[in-house]
């Protein structure tokens, strides 16, 4: 648990100063705004459920419920999967509104941004599926090697959920 803080940490000072980057190159001048296709709001909602669909079935891990621990992984993983699908049709609309990767810094700082963001998601469903084929292939049983991956799989998954809620602010003030 403590390399995924330090990991964690890393990533919270690479967006930091990739929300720096925005804000002084915001000031600069030449900056497009435009609106967020409402995809990205979708987006947050459904990150934001899968976090706590993810959190419930831990709870149900830790506390013998095996049905919630069964019923809501699976509801998780493909919840964060339907986050990629979204926020690639953002992209999509983005495009759509004559909004490019290779235009505006404003454009493309977005698309980079959030592609990095959900690059991470990627790393986020693989985990799940990793917890999804313990829950189902394993016999049911709380151990402690078992209940640290899980733990670390939900904190993971939970710090990319509020990193995205951060950009979406960030996103929502400088556009």
């Amino acid at each position: 648990m403590f390399m995924l803080w330090i990991a964690i940490a890393s990533l919270c000072m690479m967006f930091a100063a990739m929300t720096s980057f925005i804000l002084v190159r915001e000031s600069s001048g030449n900056w497009l705004e435009f609106t967020l296709p409402s995809l990205f709001f979708w987006n947050t909602a459904v990150i934001i459920l899968s976090s706590i669909t993810l959190h419930v079935s831990y709870w149900g891990y830790k506390n013998g419920k095996v049905g919630l621990y069964r019923g809501l992984l699976p509801v998780s993983l493909i919840l964060g999967c339907l986050f990629v699908v979204f926020q690639y049709k953002g992209w999509m609309a983005m495009q759509g509104m004559g909004i490019h990767i290779t235009g505006n810094a404003s454009g493309a700082i977005t698309y980079v941004v959030s592609a990095l963001h959900a690059v991470h998601v990627l790393g986020g469903i693989g985990a799940l599926v990793l917890a999804n084929a313990h829950a189902f292939l394993l016999p049911y049983k709380i151990t402690e090697t078992r209940k640290q991956r899980f733990a670390r799989t939900v904190t993971y998954w939970h710090f990319v959920d509020i990193l995205w809620v951060y950009l979406l602010i960030v996103f929502i003030n400088v556009l």
